[in-house]
């Protein structure tokens, strides 16, 4: 076996749903009756731990979305959380919090919680929302603009970093015949910005990872600042290595620029994959649920993305020519994505609706587990990646695949832990608890 690199992957799964293609649920075999039920959860993240993943992720949102296209979302992964945290023992515990609707107490009093009922596992992904539907849920006719959001973002960052350093690590005293804890050692925060107020201290002591790991998936201008200022794990967002080298590197420049490590900050791209022993058998597991999208409504939503009339194209042809990006009025970054994949993979028209109903713009990997252990190794050894987030477009099937097959031939390759070598999140991306 060859011997361990001294940088390794770091693996996360995005667990969403049925599985993020969007007829995952369809399938006659789909666990669509499972999803009220924390059991599958659990299975799930106990499938990850025991690939050895640094963490399990779980996105939110704050609108039910159309309820006849899928299920959006389905139970709240805070409370997802303290049961899972229950089932399982080393893998990290990641979820979603928007800055926009949180106020930062209530927030940091959930997640403190939460890394101590994990014996310090717990991860946080900070967003900042983005639909009008979200906003009229929480008092608000619509979304503030976006720099209004980014700059509430980094004040809630600050006073949540604030109210989890307000007690130090030695503050509880326990001492039966005197003081519970020293006073001297729990700090307010007295905080008092354009944003928020808060006093402090917080009322949960200090937990064991000091903070929970702070995530961010930003790709815009200010996501990209805020990622640079404050993330320990960034989840990306590209289609192929060019375009995952240059968020890379634009990324760790950034941080570079904070006064920050960037070797301290894991980037991970998104990726789906189908695994099989063969790659005839890989496309035909893809093919399979691309077959079962509903035509009709998968062609209108191409329709919306590239700003025409889809309806009458054939299926199994290839997808007609559409303009240039530089000609193009709507939004830009998912259109160039479509322009790349027809470029790349020339696919039929069925083929790109499966690709963007399976993790859209995310990369995507098919093959036998040889094949996709090499591409990932690609972009890791060649400035794309600190690891993967990984969407299986199937649960439980695709992440099962990936644990068995593909995990064995990272191990291999020594890019892989074959054992936990840590207890908390932080110890598993390499990173010093949080002073």
């Amino acid at each position: 076996m060859p011997g361990t690199s001294a940088r390794q992957l770091h693996l996360n799964v995005f667990l969403h749903g049925c599985g993020h293609h969007g007829a995952a649920w369809r399938l006659p075999d789909s666990p669509i009756a499972e999803l009220g039920d924390i059991r599958f959860y659990e299975r799930l993240a106990q499938v990850a731990e025991r690939g050895l993943f640094d963490a399990v992720f779980f996105a939110d949102g704050q609108s039910a979305g159309d309820p006849a296209s899928g299920p959006l979302w389905h139970l709240e992964p805070l409370t997802m959380l303290a049961a899972i945290a229950r089932a399982t023992d080393r893998i990290g515990l990641v979820s979603t919090v928007s800055s926009t609707f949180y106020e930062p107490f209530h927030a940091a009093r959930m997640l403190a919680s939460l890394d101590h009922i994990s014996g310090g596992r717990m991860g946080v992904n900070v967003v900042t929302s983005m639909f009008d539907a979200e906003a009229r849920n929480h008092g608000m006719p619509a979304m503030p603009p976006h720099e209004e959001r980014y700059a509430r973002a980094a004040e809630f960052i600050d006073v949540a970093q604030g109210l989890w350093d307000s007690w130090d690590g030695d503050a509880l005293l326990r001492d039966r015949a005197g003081r519970y804890a020293d006073p001297s050692l729990v700090r307010p925060v007295l905080h008092q910005g354009a944003h928020f107020s808060v006093d402090g201290p917080l009322n949960v002591p200090r937990s064991p990872q000091g903070r929970p790991v702070l995530f961010q998936a930003g790709a815009s201008e200010p996501g990209r600042a805020l990622a640079a200022s404050y993330a320990e794990g960034v989840y990306a967002v590209a289609y192929d290595l060019p375009s995952a080298q240059a968020y890379y590197a634009d990324v760790k420049r950034r941080i570079a620029e904070a006064g920050r490590d960037p070797d301290a900050v894991a980037i991970m791209p998104g990726l789906v994959t189908y695994v099989a022993a063969t790659r005839e058998e890989a496309l035909a597991k893809q093919a399979a649920v691309d077959a079962a999208l509903p035509v009709e409504t998968s062609l209108a939503q191409l329709g919306r993305f590239v700003q025409r009339d889809c309806s009458g194209w054939e299926l199994d042809a290839p997808v007609p020519a559409l303009v240039p990006a530089s000609d193009f009025t709507g939004p830009a970054g998912r259109y160039a994505t479509i322009l790349r994949i027809i470029e790349t993979e020339q696919p039929t028209v069925r083929q790109l609706l499966g690709r963007l109903a399976a993790g859209g713009g995310h990369a995507t990997m098919v093959g036998t587990p040889a094949e996709v252990a090499g591409q990932m190794q690609q972009w890791f050894e060649e400035g794309g990646a600190d690891g993967f987030n990984l969407m299986p477009p199937l649960l439980p099937e695709s992440l099962e695949d990936f644990v068995t097959l593909v995990v064995p031939q990272l191990q291999r390759r020594g890019l892989f832990r074959t054992e936990y070598t840590a207890t908390t999140l932080r110890g598993h991306l390499a990173q010093r608890t949080a002073a």
